[in-house]
C-alpha cells in the first residue's frame, strides 16, 4: 500500500502561531484561562490542559487578575473589553486572517454597507466578526439564502476564513445580480485554499482519502466534503485509533490530509498506523 500525504497539510500558520503563543504563556504564568477551546482539536486541547490550560466559556469565569488567552478564532471587541476587566495578562492568539476579516467588516459597516458574511452563524469566528459591525449584518450559508429584501441596497460581502472559494464566488455573483452597489472582500485565508486544493489533487491519485482533524473544525469539515464530492471513498477521523483495517483493505493508494487545526503529532501517529497495516 502506498501512502500519499497532502501538501500542505496540518497546522496552518494562524493556529501554529496561536499554539506557540499559548505555550509561552503557560510557561510564564503556569495557569492560563482560554475563552473556549484554543483550537478545534480535542486531542491538542487535552495536551495543553495537562500543561496548565483551563478552558472557560465566558470572561466572567476567568478569575480576577488571572492570565487569559484569546484563541485563534478571535472574539468581538465587546468580549475583549470584558476580558480586560478580569485579566491584566492577555495573550491574543487571534489569527491575522481573522483579524483582517474583522477589520473589513468594521470598515464596510462604517461606510454604510449592509454586511453579509458567508459562514456558520454559530461559529466563534463568525460571532467575533459580527461583533465588529455597528450596523446591519447578516450571515448566509450560501447563495441560495439570498433574500429578495436585499434588492436595491448597498451590500458588502466577506467570508468566514475557512469557507470554500466556489461558495463565496457564487454568493458574490448572486448579490451582483440584485444590488446596485456591491463591495466584496475575499477574506478566505490562503492556508485554507491551499489545503482544499491539496485534497483535490489527492483525489486524482488515491483510491481512498483519510481526513484527520477535530469534528468541530470548520476547515476540516470542508476538506472532508471536498474529498467526498470527488467520488473517492473518504474517511474523516479525529485520531489514528478510529481507523479500522477493514476500511483500508483493498486500497492500493491512501491519501491523507489534515485540517489546519490538526497537530503534527496526530499526523505522525496516523502514518505509523497505516504503515503497520
Amino acid at each position: 500500500m502506498k501512502i500519499i500525504t497532502a501538501e500542505p497539510t496540518g497546522l496552518c500558520f494562524g493556529v501554529r502561531r496561536a499554539v506557540a503563543a499559548l505555550e509561552d504563556a503557560l510557561k510564564k504564568y503556569g495557569r492560563v484561562y482560554s475563552l473556549g477551546a484554543p483550537i478545534h482539536n480535542p486531542q491538542e486541547t487535552k495536551r495543553l490542559e495537562r500543561l496548565g490550560l483551563a478552558v472557560v466559556d465566558a470572561p466572567s469565569l476567568v478569575p480576577k487578575n488571572a492570565a487569559a488567552f484569546v484563541r485563534a478564532h478571535g472574539v468581538s471587541p465587546e468580549v475583549l473589553s470584558a476580558l480586560a476587566e478580569r485579566s491584566i495578562n492577555i495573550t491574543d492568539g487571534t489569527c491575522p486572517f481573522v483579524k483582517n476579516a474583522q477589520e473589513k467588516a468594521k470598515a464596510l459597516s462604517q461606510d454604510g454597507y449592509i454586511v453579509i458574511i458567508l459562514g456558520d452563524v454559530s461559529h466563534p469566528e463568525v460571532r467575533g466578526i459580527m461583533g465588529c459591525v455597528s450596523g446591519e449584518v447578516h450571515v448566509l450559508s450560501g447563495a441560495a439564502e439570498i433574500p429578495e429584501s436585499f434588492r436595491g441596497k448597498r451590500c458588502g460581502i466577506l467570508s468566514q476564513t475557512t469557507q470554500r472559494v466556489e461558495d463565496f464566488s457564487a454568493l458574490a455573483a448572486g448579490f451582483i445580480s440584485i444590488a446596485p452597489e456591491v463591495k466584496v472582500y475575499n477574506t478566505i485565508c490562503r492556508a485554507t485554499l491551499e489545503r482544499q486544493r491539496s485534497v483535490c489533487r489527492l483525489a486524482g491519485e488515491a483510491d481512498g482519502i483519510v481526513i484527520l482533524g477535530g469534528k468541530d473544525s470548520a476547515n476540516t469539515k470542508k476538506l472532508a466534503e471536498i474529498g467526498g464530492s470527488s467520488g473517492v471513498p473518504t474517511l474523516w477521523i479525529e485520531h489514528a485509533g478510529e481507523l479500522e483495517r477493514s476500511w483500508v483493505l483493498g486500497k492500493r493508494t491512501i491519501g491523507i490530509a489534515a485540517g489546519g487545526s490538526t497537530p503534527d503529532w496526530l499526523m505522525k501517529e496516523l502514518i505509523q498506523k497505516l504503515k503497520m497495516m
